[in-house]
């Protein structure tokens, strides 16, 4: 293993790489991707795979992610599935069902699981007033067995317009103990072109009744390429982040895709920084945040290396799902609410993402799913080689054939002249054993990512991702 590519250690930003190889691709949360999910996978489907997953003498952990749809008010760059509406009531009905969805999910999991991860996602979560989010936690309390705070990852995303601190103190009580913090950008220009007014006070009075409550962790995410955004904006930002010291950062690049997101048609394309700016921007990123002694995690992430994740990383026990980057292996993921997917085994499952339909099929006593996937065994060979290269930036070839039964260099003689062109780019450095992905290369580990994507190489697809970089 070479020295300078330890996880967890090394970045370096080269823009002339970046630029020969900027491509749109997955985020890879999950393999295969979401549009390779179909309508042929349902209930019966589910269920029967759950039983053999969770039947007589398993004790698997489990993860439950909920989504929570609603949003006082729209911001102009987000692609998330949302509702908006100032009306409180709606999240009172959106509870009754999910309760009628814990109903029929408990069960499946619950006699034989312990969860060990939650993430509360939206929309906006804290749009829910502090007794819809009692009820909420309930539902979950009396369903299912928790692993001690000790252990268990508990999270929920914030909008700190929304929230006072006694909200925060309420989350704690109920064992919540990670909190993501929207901020975006802090700087009031760019505010205003994507239509969320967000003050530094309000941001820095969540922190710090998160600190006061005894969460564990604190991340906040940023978003680079939006409109008004100068390097010196985007820089004056991140200095006043810096100095509220969150435990992770993420800095993600603006995808504007308005022909899929409505709300995207309300920024003015001509106030939005050119491909140059944004790399500007991404590379003052990087340097301020190194300076700072923050560590490159993978995909967007940073964080401080105190935290658990940069601890995992150095210990190559680092992993990755639907609800980011984990300390956590391979567990187990129940999704509950509109949209939600969720990972049971070798599968995938999404619900349906109209509030109406999720309701009337809950009516009829029935699971809310609409689509999902069972993985065959090349697709399970895969998920895993793509998990271990965005987390560990590196591929043992003999161990990796070891552990899926394959000689590696025949199973992937179709990948190689890619992985070649990508050595001579200097993305990856490749032995007769091994890949290690270069300090350059880190930034574009999508792209080696890519070229383990079998349904990329031998099927067209109709799906829009975002940049690599």
């Amino acid at each position: 293993m070479h020295p300078h590519n330890e996880p967890g250690q090394g970045l370096r930003f080269d823009r002339s790489l970046i630029e020969r190889l900027s491509a749109s691709g997955p985020r890879y949360t999950s393999y295969p991707t979401a549009d390779r999910f179909t309508e042929r996978y349902g209930e019966a489907a589910y269920r029967r795979i759950a039983a053999r997953r969770f039947g007589a003498g398993s004790e698997r952990p489990l993860s439950i992610y909920v989504h929570l749809p609603f949003c006082n008010t729209i911001c102009f760059y987000c692609a998330c599935n949302k509702i908006a509406t100032k009306d409180r009531r709606r999240a009172d009905v959106y509870l009754d069902y999910l309760a009628r969805e814990i109903e029929l999910q408990a069960p499946l999991f619950a006699a034989r699981s312990r969860v060990e991860q939650i993430h509360l996602g939206g929309g906006t979560p804290t749009f829910l007033n502090d007794t819809q989010l009692t009820r909420l936690m309930r539902l979950l309390y009396d369903k299912f067995t928790f692993a001690p705070d000790s252990i268990g990852e508990y999270s929920i995303e914030i909008d700190p317009r929304k929230v006072a601190p006694r909200t925060i103190h309420l989350l704690r009580e109920h064992g919540l103990n990670r909190v993501s913090i929207g901020v975006q950008d802090l700087d009031p220009q760019v505010q205003e072109a994507v239509n969320r007014i967000q003050s530094e006070e309000e941001t820095r009075n969540v922190v710090d009744a998160a600190r006061m409550a005894g969460f564990h962790s604190i991340s906040m995410d940023l978003i680079y390429g939006m409109p008004k955004q100068t390097v010196a904006s985007f820089s004056r930002t991140l200095d006043r982040v810096i100095d509220m010291r969150p435990d992770r950062l993420s800095v993600y690049h603006y995808a504007h895709l308005p022909h899929l997101f409505m709300p995207q048609r309300r920024i003015h394309e001509a106030e939005l920084p050119s491909s140059e700016i944004k790399l500007d921007i991404l590379a003052g990123a990087i340097d301020k945040l190194t300076a700072a002694g923050y560590v490159y995690i993978g995909m967007d992430h940073f964080a401080l290396p105190t935290d658990e994740l940069a601890r995992a990383q150095r210990k190559g026990t680092l992993h990755r799902n639907f609800q980011g980057y984990s300390t956590h292996d391979d567990i187990d993921l129940l999704g509950l609410g509109i949209s939600s997917i969720g990972k049971i085994g070798a599968s995938y499952s999404q619900n349906v993402r109209d509030e109406k339909q999720y309701y009337a099929l809950l009516d009829e006593g029935r699971l809310p799913l609409f689509r999902g996937i069972e993985l065959n065994d090349d697709d399970r060979l895969r998920r895993d080689l793509i998990q271990h290269l965005m987390c560990d930036f590196q591929l043992d070839f003999a161990r990796f054939g070891r552990r899926w039964n394959i000689d590696f260099a025949s199973y992937f003689a179709p990948e190689w002249p890619r992985l070649q062109e990508l050595a001579a780019m200097g993305v990856v450095e490749l032995a007769p054993d091994s890949l290690h992905v270069t300090d350059a290369g880190r930034l574009l580990v999508r792209n080696v990512a890519m070229v383990f994507d079998r349904y990329l190489r031998e099927a067209q697809t109709t799906a829009r991702y975002s940049k690599t970089v």
